[in-house]
């Protein structure tokens, strides 16, 4: 029985391997052996989850070809894996990729950690706050006075609530941006909103054009869909979008779909101005691409002297080009899975009629607590308490790198989560494993790129603060030390977990 479910070529396996640095070699320190190196290499990728476990990679004179090295080199890199439980071999069948007994899967998203972890790890993996408090709580009680007339129906609303989708509709035509309810579709979640529009207009091997570095679940969701990822580079700190390269990436690949997060982008959290996102609706519109705008941080701005551009969507007035996707998510908690699609009539009525064949709808309880926030001005109480939050564990963060780690650069973006930090030409994927080690998690930069790009980068969001982020901080100079001294890879004790 074959026991690998995927393969990864001999090319593809080389460019993943190409796009690893090097850990610097200190003072004293000896370059490990080539057949070691590459071990670790390989390692790496299937602990990032870049090659996915149960995946046959080539045969050792394959790989030696395209990296150019002895095939006794691949042959002893592959025996070390199958020695630490990395990889599985048989005659006839080849070898694959595996993790050792007792460990977890890695996984290919940015998964929180397991809540019985929190007490050992700090978890910089996933950058959402715990609910606000206590308007969570009044919103779910709000949604239980409100349910009983719900109760008497089937319960499957495809396209939404009536109530919450007109009430969606007002926020945005009060942001000067008319739209009716039919324009509308709720959804579970800003992910469930993407994967529908993906399923409608991407299809298999369609192209989809999306920033580089991007948010990584969503790169992973359009990968699982067979989607062809197009990535246009982001300009330097929090400049954002070079709209002449997207104009040219349009007209030259032609995606079906691009992607962007103009507000407070993650994870870099740069800010679009109006003139980038209307030469970006211009560009879209001339390409013939659908242009998807993720709002999930609009509502983020931290500095009281931020001025807000206006919405994509306002540069595509007759709803041709731009798809807008919102959610609670991010602005409120992670937990209230409700987000939202706004769109025109015809693509809301093709979005909803295929909803038939996924999930159906949205959970009523959950949209009536976001209906009873969004009516009672509970939204914008929260809302404010989570920008003082994040705010203070911003500041206190970057203070706590910043003694840490004199060497990491990064600019402190006005809005959003996170905070997108060049590592002084350190492993981001080294680091990540080290950090799981001395009890941090952080994700790695290429997570957040296409083909193993930004190896060189951590993200870090802005979810804890005070002597947890001093704490934080320590431990990921402790990780740096590790990688430094070529300690963050192979070897070790102690307890090992996974990025996620």
């Amino acid at each position: 029985m074959v026991q690998w479910t995927s393969a990864v070529g001999a090319g593809q396996l080389a460019r993943l391997l190409g796009s690893q640095q090097e850990r610097p070699a200190g003072p004293g320190t000896r370059r490990p052996p080539a057949y070691r190196a590459l071990a670790d290499g390989i390692r790496l990728l299937v602990l990032e989850g870049r090659v996915p476990v149960a995946a046959r990679l080539p045969a050792e004179r394959e790989l030696a070809l395209s990296l150019t090295v002895s095939r006794t080199t691949v042959a002893a890199a592959y025996e070390a894996l199958r020695a630490e439980g990395f990889l599985e071999s048989r005659r006839g069948a080849g070898s694959w990729t595996a993790v050792p007994a007792g460990n977890p899967l890695p996984a290919r998203g940015l998964e929180p950690l397991p809540p019985e972890a929190l007490g050992s790890m700090i978890d910089l993996g996933c950058a959402a706050l715990p609910a606000p408090e206590p308007w969570l709580t009044r919103a779910v009680q709000g949604a239980l006075e409100e349910l009983p007339p719900y109760a008497h129906t089937h319960g499957d609303y495809p396209a939404g609530l009536p109530a919450l989708r007109a009430m969606i509709a007002e926020r945005y035509t009060a942001r000067g941006i008319p739209t009716m309810p039919e324009q509308i579709m709720v959804t579970t979640g800003a992910m469930g909103a993407i994967d529908a529009i993906c399923h409608l207009f991407g299809g298999r091997g369609e192209r989809i054009a999306v920033e580089s570095p991007s948010y990584a679940n969503i790169l992973q969701l359009m990968r699982e869909a067979g989607a062809r990822l197009v990535p246009v580079a982001m300009a330097e700190g929090l400049t954002g979008w070079d709209v002449d390269r997207w104009r040219q990436v349009l007209r030259d690949a032609a995606p079906r779909i691009a992607y962007v997060v103009a507000d407070f982008h993650n994870p870099t959290g740069a800010l679009a101005d109006d003139d980038q996102r209307r030469r970006l609706v211009d560009a879209a519109r001339s390409a013939g691409t659908v242009l998807v705008a993720d709002e999930t941080m609009s509502e983020l701005w931290l500095d009281d002297e931020v001025e807000m551009p206006r919405p994509v969507c306002a540069f595509d007035p007759a709803g041709s080009t731009v798809v807008t996707v919102g959610s609670a998510s991010k602005a409120f908690w992670a937990g209230m899975r409700i987000g939202w699609v706004r769109a025109a009539p015809d693509v809301i009525r093709s979005l909803v009629a295929a909803r038939a064949y996924a999930d159906l709808g949205t959970p009523v309880l959950e949209q009536l607590a976001v209906n009873w926030l969004f009516s009672t001005g509970g939204w914008e109480q929260a809302v404010a308490v989570r920008r003082a939050q994040a705010r203070q564990n911003r500041d206190e963060l970057v203070a706590a790198v910043r003694r840490e780690l004199p060497d990491w650069e990064f600019e402190v973006p006005r809005g959003g989560l996170t905070l997108w930090v060049r590592t002084g030409g350190l492993s981001g994927s080294r680091l990540a494993e080290a950090g799981e080690r001395v009890g941090v998690r952080v994700p790695s930069g290429p997570r957040f790129g296409v083909d193993g790009a930004f190896e060189g980068y951590v993200r870090l969001p802005f979810t804890v603060g005070g002597a947890v982020a001093e704490e934080a901080a320590a431990r990921l100079a402790a990780a740096a030390r590790l990688v430094e001294s070529g300690g963050g890879v192979g070897g070790g004790e102690g307890p090992r977990t996974f990025v996620a």
